[in-house]
């Protein structure tokens, strides 16, 4: 899907030097309850109205690829009350924002492990994605227990079972080989990581995957996270020069 440039012009971006895949890591929402003497679900569910701003922005801009990191193989630990909530309002997004995915033409996809999510969650996680399968507009990957070591760690048992049954030489493992073996096989690599809320590391997201992206971060936590600071972070994307290890005069995305 081409970057939408009449969309990008309007805003005062360049549509040569936009992202055309781009990943978030959506921090703080409990952090922004608490600081505003709230409990922590109330930011969840804050941050549930920013994702729908920022998926509608990233389909007028015309994104390929948003991939947002929902709730990773880690935050199992949480306090049970948590886990709950944030199940039941997994949930219920998905029931609530399909006739947006429709309308937006955007087709919908989980990466992540099935094991030890509800039934009733994989039921909604699996409908969504049969109704935008054959949409053609922005890919929406939502990272749902998910964590980038455990799906490199599949990817590697998936294909040591495939040389165990005679089906693949070890030779022929290459970089593609494994890519195609992630949660992620056919889609883009992130040409943009964003995080939110201050903090400065990976926590586990698209190990693989973001090996040339760029990475922008801000202090701002997730629920205050708006369309303004999405166009910052693709300026300062546009910026930046990608030389992927080699050397060029005139940077392109």
């Amino acid at each position: 899907m081409p970057i939408n440039r009449e969309s990008t012009a309007k805003r005062g971006l360049n549509p040569d030097r936009m992202p055309k895949s781009l990943a978030i890591v959506m921090d703080g929402n409990g952090r922004w309850a608490l600081e505003r003497g709230k409990e922590r679900i109330e930011g969840h569910l804050r941050g549930v109205e920013v994702v729908r701003h920022i998926v509608t922005e990233c389909c007028e801009l015309g994104l390929d690829q948003l991939t947002l990191y929902c709730f990773s193989s880690e935050n199992w630990k949480r306090p049970r009350r948590e886990l709950e909530f944030l199940m039941a309002l997994l949930k219920q997004y998905l029931i609530d924002e399909r006739e947006l995915i429709l309308n937006q033409n955007i087709k919908f996809r989980m990466i992540g492990r099935r094991q030890g999510l509800s039934a009733e969650v994989l039921q909604e996680l699996d409908e969504t994605t049969r109704i935008s399968s054959e949409n053609t507009g922005l890919t929406l990957a939502m990272a749902i227990n998910y964590g980038a070591r455990g799906e490199i760690l599949d990817a590697v048992q998936s294909l040591a079972r495939r040389i165990k049954s005679g089906e693949l030489d070890p030779d022929q493992i290459d970089e593609q080989a494994i890519a195609n073996s992630l949660y992620t096989a056919g889609m883009p690599d992130p040409d943009l990581l964003i995080r939110t809320a201050g903090e400065y590391r990976i926590s586990n997201y698209l190990l693989w995957q973001i090996s040339y992206s760029e990475f922008w971060f801000t202090h701002t936590c997730w629920p205050d996270f708006d369309v303004p600071l999405l166009h910052q972070a693709f300026r300062d994307f546009a910026a930046r020069e990608r030389r992927f290890g080699g050397l060029i005069t005139h940077p392109t995305v």
